[in-house]
């Protein structure tokens, strides 16, 4: 089975949000340790202002998946540089949806011009580590014991793909 890929819209805030919630209280994938409210949703679509976004839709119209990028640095000498973000919901991991949303972030980001992709990823999150090393990323740096979710320390691993 396949997903449908589009653009992130309003109409999916409430999707959008409870599959990021889902990570935010059982994954280290997910940086907040809470649940955002609906609310965040403008917040964080204006930090992906002029940046491709994307959603990921089965065949009922369901979003199963979500992923933006956003700016690295606000200063224009990093114009051509951008950080992705995504999730999938439980369900749908292992199915190429991932692949999918990520090569039509590719795409799109470099028909804006952007140059290379970086991926925050927490040392806890091994699947998505791989994930990315498989497609192209490889690893430029770690910040030691950066997060804590619960009792538990983690490292940020920065990953980085040339478009």
């Amino acid at each position: 089975m396949t997903a449908k890929l589009g653009p992130v819209s309003m109409a999916d805030r409430k999707a959008i949000i409870d599959i990021f919630n889902h990570y935010a209280q059982t994954n280290p994938a997910a940086f907040s340790d809470r649940p955002l409210p609906y609310e965040s949703f403008e917040t964080v679509l204006s930090k992906c202002k002029g940046f491709p976004t994307v959603t990921a839709k089965n065949e009922q119209g369901k979003v199963i998946g979500f992923g933006f990028l956003h700016a690295y640095n606000s200063f224009p000498v990093f114009s051509g540089t951008a950080e992705i973000s995504y999730f999938i919901t439980s369900q749908w991991t292992g199915r190429g949806i991932g692949t999918m949303m990520l090569d039509y972030l590719c795409r799109k980001a470099k028909a804006k011009g952007i140059e290379t992709i970086l991926a925050s990823i927490s040392s806890l999150n091994e699947q998505s580590l791989r994930f990315h090393q498989r497609r192209g990323f490889r690893q430029c740096g770690c910040f030691s014991r950066v997060g804590r979710k619960g009792d538990t320390h983690f490292n940020i691993i920065y990953m980085q793909k040339f478009l």
